[in-house]
């Protein structure tokens, strides 16, 4: 499974709010719903928020590996 976790927290931590990838950035709000929502995006997506961050993948997602039962 993918989590954007860390992504809420590196914007905590370079004080980008969603309001300025909205407003200053034009991101999506459907796009920042999926994130919300942990639904799949795109690289070119990956790409655009690491670029906008000034951050690495990392910084945006971590893979959590599932259980098997």
């Amino acid at each position: 499974m993918i989590s954007y976790a860390p992504m809420w927290e590196t914007m905590r931590r370079k004080n980008i709010t969603t309001y300025n990838l909205i407003q200053d950035y034009k991101f999506s709000r459907g796009t920042l719903d999926s994130l919300k929502q942990g639904r799949n995006i795109s690289t070119a997506t990956l790409d655009d928020i690491c670029k906008i961050l000034d951050c690495r993948v990392e910084d945006v997602l971590e893979f959590i590996p599932e259980t098997q039962s």
